[in-house]
């Protein structure tokens, strides 16, 4: 009797964890976003990267592994502590397994040390902040479309290059516009030309006046933009209202987006030299791609949105791949696997998960060679990725074996 019970109390073990397995299946897989989807990254980031996802989503066929795909989003507020909290409760409450961008650098500095310590992958297309492949590198976080190094590099290379040598910097005073101004002064010194000097100012500032003129009377070359979204559309048109490109100088938004181009217009903007990941009007791909997201959102994909579209896609085939939603086992599959899509021709993630591809350098049109809405960009270089990203040598990550 004894060993009859012995038996059946296997078969029940075996019979629980089969069930519990076969439930486990049929569970949805979640995937979310921390977004801005309210404030000055909402264009940037915000419903169209949401939206990007669930694209990608449903051309993957909407299930993977048995088990219905499912994406969610949150609105972080800009706030560093709400991002931390939305992320602990997405993946200790909701079953989130995997985290498809944070938007802004702070908010997502904030919500990598969640997924770090839960061992669940984080992507990141809307942040720049380099630090998320350098000291916040983790084994499971991926830096998938650009970084402030990157930005610094491309645009910060070629004004000096053409002899805009001088400069003074406007900086969002936070983790990404801090280290935008620190890797484009590396680069300006390093080709020889000199900073002026800089001022910071808040997040979200409706009021630039002060900043422009502090600017304005440094007589430097160029004013570089250490900023992004609503910071960066307002300080270009206001520098209009005190004449500041008429009186000569320059401005450089050291990252801008097509929307926030289309924000300022083509009168205001035109000249301005800007790097890129991603412009929706390069080629019948990216062409085919952003038709379909204009027919949802009703305006092109920026490049942080192109890339949810291209990380979600990366990751559900590695899970599908690998035949586990296991993060080791996935991750593996995700830096072995070449990135070949619309949005990067060989791109790779390495071991310290900065995503490395082409990068671009743009001029914004005249409103006479414009031919339609959005039609904004000029190409001016393409940037191999080896060129355009900090180098492994370089890197600060614990995870770089030197």
């Amino acid at each position: 009797m004894k060993q009859i019970s012995c038996w059946a109390a296997v078969l029940l073990l075996s019979l629980g964890a089969a069930t519990a397995q076969a439930q486990e299946s049929r569970q949805p897989l979640k995937i979310g976003g921390i977004l801005d989807m309210s404030s000055l990254y909402a264009d940037i980031t915000g419903a169209g990267s949401l939206e990007a996802a669930r694209m990608a989503a449903e051309d993957f066929g909407g299930e993977v592994l048995g088990r219905k795909i499912e994406v969610i989003a949150a609105d972080h507020l800009n706030k560093a502590d709400l991002s931390a909290n939305i992320a602990r409760d997405m993946i200790d409450n909701q079953g989130v397994e995997m985290i498809y961008d944070v938007a802004a650098s702070a908010t997502a500095l904030a919500a990598a040390e969640i997924a770090k310590a839960r061992g669940k992958i984080i992507m990141f297309s809307g942040p720049g902040s380099i630090r998320l492949s350098n000291e916040a590198c983790g084994p499971y976080t991926v830096h998938y479309v650009f970084d402030t190094y990157a930005q610094a590099n491309v645009t910060g290379l070629a004004a000096v290059k053409s002899g805009l040598d001088t400069w003074f910097f406007l900086t969002a005073d936070y983790a990404f516009g801090q280290d935008l101004e620190k890797d484009t002064t590396n680069v300006v010194l390093k080709t020889g030309g000199k900073v002026l000097g800089s001022v910071r100012h808040p997040l979200n500032t409706s009021d630039f006046s002060s900043f422009l003129l502090q600017a304005q009377s440094s007589k430097a070359k160029v004013i570089g933009l250490a900023n992004a979204g609503g910071d960066t559309v307002n300080a270009i048109k206001q520098s209009a209202e005190f004449g500041i490109m008429k009186g000569g100088q320059k401005m450089s938004p050291l990252l801008a987006f097509v929307t926030d181009i289309d924000s300022i217009g083509l009168e205001t903007a035109q000249g301005l030299l800007l790097a890129e990941a991603f412009y929706w009007d390069m080629n019948d791909e990216t062409r085919a791609f952003s038709k379909r997201f204009m027919e949802r959102i009703k305006r092109p994909p920026t490049s942080a949105q192109a890339g949810v579209y291209s990380s979600v896609m990366h990751y559900l085939q590695a899970v599908k791949q690998a035949g586990t939603t296991d993060s080791a086992a996935v991750m593996k599959v995700m830096k072995e696997t070449p990135i070949n899509d619309f949005f990067a021709k060989g791109g790779r993630i390495r071991e310290d998960g900065r995503m490395v591809h082409d990068m671009y350098l743009f001029e914004v049109k005249k409103p006479q060679e414009s031919k339609a809405r959005w039609d904004d960009y000029r190409l001016l270089a393409t940037v191999p990725g080896d060129q355009a990203f900090q180098s492994l040598e370089q890197s600060r990550c614990s995870l770089v074996k030197k």
